[in-house]
């Protein structure tokens, strides 16, 4: 793996991609240069073999295809990460500060957002399109209380309401309305009246590092899931381009809030897109019935701090490998089949693996994993990196384990090699 596809490879996606647009616009970058050419929905597909991909807004699939006799090879992700995003009528400021009305999106940790430079990030429609910005510098900033007017804080803990106590500020002096669409046209290169609205979220300004005495992790934002995002991709851009099954990838927007979008993994796009690439639903049923799908998420690593948050006989640690997840409660997909095809994936790329298994007196998250099962009928393992934050606009996992995830997700579609 050269240096562009290594850690500092994922280091640099991970910089430059602040929202789920911006995810795909970079893969869609990263294919195109690997052989990949782009397909258009509302297009007639007559021929989709060969090496193509598709994007729905935030979302993005790509595919290897000549053949559906053996049917798919799917790795899925998500684009999104918790966040806190612009209000549609933002402008807004008390106590002689100008401010930005936002929402919390996800199930961010607030104070992980607190006292930190933020910039800000989306898209914005025009009568004639969509247009990417990114505001890369500090325009933005959620102060903490000061502890002298909160004496009682380290005692109760800190209670944050979204609606009050989460509003940025980005200037002095009274509110301005038409101020963030004027600076969010400035950003997207195109003039003021012109923005008709926006999707746009703040993002933190740290940059991506490795860290730890010995170089052992990443500090970086939104590894969950831009890491599955970024080792996925190249995983396809590995895959045979001339022999089955076939290699698909599937990045989703809004995992992080339910999956139930018009791009998102408990919508059509998936089972839509895979009909048009074989062709015919005819064709398509015998296909899924030979398929697997890897839905590639974030795995929580055993906390030095809160060891007993976890399941005692399933402990995760960075560093040994991917994380197989399983539910018996089906927040999670895999089950005996998926396993043992994931577990001999690693055991093909020369990777270890492990087992998590979260524990029975706290509500488990979920994945992609159920939703791409459910809608097209395909064995699927959930499956991640170790991670010891997520949800936090500031996040930490291995620095050796993205890249034994790319070398078992290759193995996973590259199953005739």
């Amino acid at each position: 793996m050269n240096e562009n596809r290594g850690i500092d490879g994922l280091l640099d996606f991970i910089d430059a991609c602040p929202t789920p647009f911006h995810v795909v616009d970079r893969a869609a970058d990263v294919l195109r240069a690997s052989g990949f050419t782009e397909m258009d929905e509302a297009d007639e597909w007559p021929d989709a073999v060969g090496s193509r991909y598709v994007r729905r807004g935030g979302s993005l699939v790509a595919w290897r295809h000549q053949t559906s006799d053996a049917g798919f090879r799917i790795i899925g992700a998500h684009t999104d990460s918790p966040n806190l995003r612009i209000t549609a009528q933002p402008d807004t400021g008390q106590a002689g500060y100008r401010q930005l009305g936002v929402e919390v999106y996800g199930g961010a940790l607030l104070n992980s957002w607190l006292d930190r430079d933020l910039g800000v990030a989306g898209r914005v429609a025009t009568p004639t399109g969509t247009r990417l910005f990114c505001i890369d510098r500090p325009v933005l900033r959620v102060p903490q209380l000061a502890i002298h007017l909160d004496r009682e804080v380290n005692q109760k803990g800190l209670l944050l309401n979204p609606q009050t106590h989460i509003v940025p500020v980005w200037g002095l002096g009274l509110r301005t309305p038409g101020e963030f669409a004027l600076t969010a046209a400035e950003a997207a290169g195109v003039d003021a009246d012109e923005v008709l609205a926006w999707d746009a979220m703040l993002h933190d300004l740290t940059p991506s590092v490795i860290g730890g005495i010995d170089g052992e992790f990443i500090y970086a934002p939104r590894i969950d899931n831009q890491v599955s995002c970024w080792a996925g991709l190249q995983a396809l851009i590995d895959a045979p381009a001339d022999s089955p099954p076939s290699a698909v990838l599937c990045l989703f927007d809004h995992e992080e809030v339910g999956s139930a979008s018009a791009q998102g993994a408990a919508s059509t796009l998936l089972p839509t897109v895979l009909e048009r690439i074989v062709g015919s639903r005819g064709a398509l049923h015998p296909a899924l019935a030979q398929s697997l799908c890897a839905s590639a998420d974030g795995a929580h690593a055993t906390h030095p701090n809160y060891p007993e948050r976890h399941e005692p006989d399933h402990h995760i640690a960075m560093g040994d490998g991917p994380v197989i997840k399983r539910n018996a409660n089906q927040r999670y997909a895999t089950d005996a089949v998926g396993e043992a095809a994931f577990a001999e994936a690693c055991e093909k790329a020369g990777v270890g693996h492990q087992l998590y298994v979260h524990r029975g007196d706290m509500p488990c998250g979920s994945t992609i994993g159920p939703f791409a099962a459910s809608t097209t009928g395909v064995t699927t393992i959930d499956v991640g990196v170790a991670q010891l934050s997520m949800h936090s606009a500031r996040e930490m996992c291995g620095a050796q384990d993205p890249v034994d995830f790319a070398l078992a997700l290759s193995a996973f579609l590259n199953v005739a090699g």
